[in-house]
């Protein structure tokens, strides 16, 4: 490959997710494998604004696959917001001879690296690295498959406190915009409904289904994302408990665990994937765009395409909790 790129940063940015050191490591030996320098950018933009530069080589990313989190760290940037404060870190990135970026986030990290990549005419790819698998133009976002894991390991514990007491237990997930990490999690573990952003709650045929399932199931399990229109997993609890006051009614609140621990196998390869290809595809003269997997195939989506949050939920998988719940 022929290519005027010399150096490439790359960085996080936005919510950690697991899998995003694997990306970390692919980025850096592909770009070495290639003769190409790399920095790593400690604390996203944020750390591009104040100078947090390191040299990376091999030894930098040597035995980060297995880690969740990032090595590099991630912080939010308010200051990168403003064009003063991008002028600042573009400055700093020319002092060292950045020629090009490396994102790793969600669609607050591309739409910065959109705007600055037209700003200062910089080539930037973007990794899909986010939990919350709401990205347009990738089957998959790095750290999906492990929070969803994550939830089922969890749920699957409560499932067996809740069948020995025959307690129904109300789970909230994260998913304040989208809902699917509930929905697979949610079919994953038996869940008797699942409440999601992306379509209106009904309490009533929630109600009918408790009712249908009261002589037959000891424990039940609803799923509720925290971005969901009851209002979350609280508010769900005192609906039901008014209606069923001599149910045990229990909540538990997931939270962070979901974002932290050992990536899974899928996670490790699809970061590896993507890492690779945005590598090869810099040196090739894309920019702009976010590397992602669509049918097990590398596929570049533009930044402006990949955070419209068009993500459209999957029918079938609505029906099958509906077949299943009975």
């Amino acid at each position: 490959m022929t290519s005027t790129i010399k150096k490439i940063g790359v960085f996080t940015s936005g919510g950690d997710s697991p899998g995003m050191n694997a990306a970390i490591r692919a980025v850096v030996r592909t770009a070495l494998f290639y003769n190409i320098e790399v920095v790593g950018i400690r604390r996203g933009y944020e750390g591009m604004i104040n100078a947090e530069f390191q040299d990376m080589d091999r030894k930098s990313v040597a035995n980060i696959i297995q880690r969740g989190g990032t090595i590099l760290k991630t912080a939010r940037s308010k200051a990168f917001l403003t064009p003063d404060g991008r002028q600042i870190a573009y400055n700093n990135l020319k002092k060292i001879n950045v020629d090009a970026l490396i994102a790793i986030g969600g669609d607050g990290t591309f739409t910065g690296a959109k705007v600055f990549g037209e700003e200062f005419d910089m080539p930037i790819l973007g990794l899909p690295g986010t939990i919350d698998n709401d990205l347009f133009g990738t089957d998959f976002t790095i750290g999906y498959d492990t929070a969803i894991n994550t939830v089922i390991n969890a749920v699957d514990k409560i499932r067996d406190t809740a069948e020995s007491h025959d307690r129904l237990f109300i789970v909230e997930v994260m998913g304040r915009d989208c809902g699917l990490i509930a929905l697979r999690s949610g079919i994953g573990v038996g869940a008797e409904s699942i409440l999601i952003p992306e379509t209106k709650t009904d309490i009533n045929a929630i109600i009918h289904r408790l009712e249908i399932s009261r002589k037959d199931k000891s424990s039940k399990i609803i799923m509720v994302a925290e971005g969901d229109d009851a209002g979350g997993a609280f508010e769900v609890a005192e609906i039901i408990k008014a209606r069923f006051p001599n149910y045990d009614t229990k909540v538990s609140i997931l939270g962070h665990i979901q974002r932290g621990g050992t990536p899974t196998c899928m996670d490790r390869v699809l970061a590896s994937r993507v890492g690779v290809a945005a590598v090869e595809g810099l040196l090739k003269g894309e920019k702009a765009q976010m590397v992602g997997l669509i049918n097990g195939k590398i596929a570049f989506t533009p930044f402006d395409h990949a955070i419209k949050h068009n993500v459209e939920v999957n029918e079938h998988l609505l029906k099958i909790v509906e077949v299943l719940s009975l």
